[in-house]
């Protein structure tokens, strides 16, 4: 698809679509409570309904009611085998969690996933699963999809600490510590956004966290809540971003998630000297509404334990740094690796075909700004996230137009993308 050009202006207020993380985890916490959990707010992207549709074929009733979607939870012990293969789409988050629900269930599933979830590799999730009794098998040594596990009901108890930081990692082995028996300990490498430990509470159950260390029993037992999912700052980045770099823009983002595991690309835009401010916040939903405006940017340094709060958001970082005056500099991101796609590599040579100065390293990126950008054709290769970059960056091209290939890749996250664009691009 050819993409705006020449963005003179950008102006507007905006609702961005539900947390993914929050709405993932709201469908699997839901489906192993006892009772009905009510989700208002929930992303509807591909990889959100792929979990959906995963736990119906587990035998959990799922009604998706407009305003409201309704899980009949049948607990831990009421999850039935499923009568074919589980497809998890392009979602990295619903085969590495599920892979920990399905740890401790007596029957075995095979779970598959696109082109691009076939080359993700799943060892990260399998050796410590197996060292829990878990039997797993995928291709290659890396136990790329689709993946076949034979869970077990009197799952052994672990004490792993993670080699990677991973939300994705410690979650799976959460839901597999929670059906255990005994007390396991997984120590992080750096701590990652803590979605499932707060839903761990809020369904009732215990969980306890000191520093990088978390302990969980097995053995309990949840109860179904009502969820309201504040919307996605992973979403809300691309329009930072907009704001902070298109002429003339001033961007108000209501209800946006500011959980303080996700929060660093706010971090970034303070040290870069943009313009952003917080109201209306909400400290028990952990939401605020977030302005931006036209700013005047200056390069720095994205290194260390800042990395896990902002891994999902480095593609449009990037581009920001595009346009911040100096060299930016981004280390210990060798995670973008493993991504929809090798996140370093593909941003590189999507950005530098448009004109900027981007030089990839082995974790990481060296960016040269302030360039101006140029028209290209850039291919998604079904990255949701390269794509919405590539939208954004094209607002700034005044030389040549910009066609994304593979542009459907965006529904994964965000159906509504393209639409919200053209809203800020329209107010006077």
């Amino acid at each position: 698809m050819q993409l705006q050009t020449k963005a003179s202006q950008l102006t507007g207020k905006l609702r961005v679509p539900g947390d993914k993380s929050i709405s993932h985890r709201s469908i699997m916490f839901g489906s192993l409570a006892e009772g009905v959990t009510k989700v208002y707010g929930i992303l509807r992207g591909e990889d959100v309904l792929s979990t959906m549709q995963v736990f119906r074929e587990l035998g959990v009733e799922i009604e998706d009611k407009g305003e409201v979607v309704e899980i009949h939870g049948v607990g831990f012990h009421g999850l039935k085998a499923p009568q074919k293969p589980l497809d998890m789409g392009n979602s990295g988050t619903s085969i590495r969690l599920i892979s920990g629900v399905l740890a401790g269930q007596p029957f075995e599933a095979e779970m598959f996933g696109d082109d691009s979830l076939s080359k993700r590799p799943m060892d990260r999730v399998s050796i410590p699963l197996r060292q829990m009794g878990v039997e797993m098998s995928g291709q290659t040594d890396r136990d790329l999809p689709p993946l076949t596990i034979k869970g077990k009901k009197n799952l052994q108890p672990i004490q792993y600490q993670l080699p990677v930081a991973s939300a994705q990692v410690k979650s799976a082995l959460l839901f597999a510590a929670l059906q255990a028996e005994g007390e396991s300990v997984i120590v992080e490498k750096e701590r990652t956004r803590n979605h499932t430990e707060d839903m761990i509470r809020q369904f009732g159950g215990k969980i306890e966290v000191s520093g990088k260390e978390i302990r969980i029993t097995g053995g309990q037992t949840f109860t179904a809540q009502e969820v309201q999912v504040p919307g996605d700052i992973s979403s809300a980045a691309f329009w930072l971003v907009a704001g902070l770099i298109v002429p003339n823009a001033r961007i108000i983002l209501e209800n946006v998630g500011i959980a303080e595991t996700r929060t660093g690309i706010l971090d970034v835009i303070e040290a870069m000297g943009g313009k952003i401010s917080l109201s209306q916040v909400d400290e028990r939903a952990k939401s605020a509404t977030i302005t931006v405006e036209t700013s005047d940017l200056q390069a720095t340094e994205i290194a260390g334990e800042i990395i896990p709060r902002l891994i999902d958001e480095l593609p449009i970082i990037a581009l920001l740094a595009t346009q911040a005056n100096g060299t930016t500099i981004i280390r210990d991101a060798e995670e973008l690796k493993v991504k929809e796609t090798d996140r370093i590599q593909v941003v590189a040579n999507a950005l530098n075909s448009m004109g900027a100065a981007i030089t990839p390293t082995d974790d990481g990126m060296i960016i040269k700004g302030k360039t101006p950008l140029h028209g290209a054709t850039i291919n998604t290769f079904g990255d949701h996230r390269i794509g919405m970059m590539t939208a954004i960056a094209s607002l700034l091209v005044q030389d040549g137009e910009v066609h994304l290939e593979r542009a459907e890749a965006i529904n994964t996250s965000y159906p509504s993308f393209f639409d919200d664009l053209q809203k800020l691009l329209e107010e006077k």
